[in-house]
């Protein structure tokens, strides 16, 4: 697991894995549900998903937070998904025989995914907790503002 290229950031790392034998558009439609989450978010889930492609993506996202939190010290419930990409990799052939002396190709695609994550800070964390424990909501957390003799709403 290395820093986000040509980026050096303590509170990023990316976990990358190529030749996964599925196709593009079936490990897409995993990595849309689970962008922009937390990793226990993530890992509920990946595990309640009834599709091939999420024993893969599952593998693959154990394996950065671990390497996250022994490389970078990082706790694993503050992690959070920030960037994924998933692109098109080599196509496996084969030939397969057919009648009459002919043959039939068969294509195996691969895919290449990309999972960035990033760490919360301390105050993103303490906003984390306050909106679980309910203190926090969009009802009865406005912001206020003073100007001048009244007090406005923005």
């Amino acid at each position: 697991m290395r820093t986000n290229r040509g980026e050096k950031s303590n509170t990023k790392t990316y976990v990358l894995s190529k030749h996964i034998c599925m196709s593009v558009h079936k490990a897409r439609r995993i990595i849309n549900q689970i962008r922009g989450r937390s990793y226990e978010e993530i890992i509920c889930i990946l595990e309640l998903i009834p599709y091939r492609a999420c024993n893969p993506i599952l593998k693959l996202i154990y394996s950065a937070a671990a390497n996250a939190s022994h490389n970078r010290n990082f706790i694993k419930e503050t992690l959070v998904i920030s960037k994924t990409e998933v692109n098109k990799g080599t196509t496996m052939k084969k030939s397969k025989a057919q009648a009459r002396g002919r043959n039939f190709l068969i294509k195996k695609p691969t895919c290449h995914i990309t999972i960035v994550f990033k760490s919360l800070s301390e105050y993103e964390e303490y906003i984390i907790w306050f909106k679980k424990t309910g203190c926090i909501s969009k009802r009865n957390y406005t912001d206020m503002g003073y100007s001048g003799d009244v007090w406005d709403k923005k």
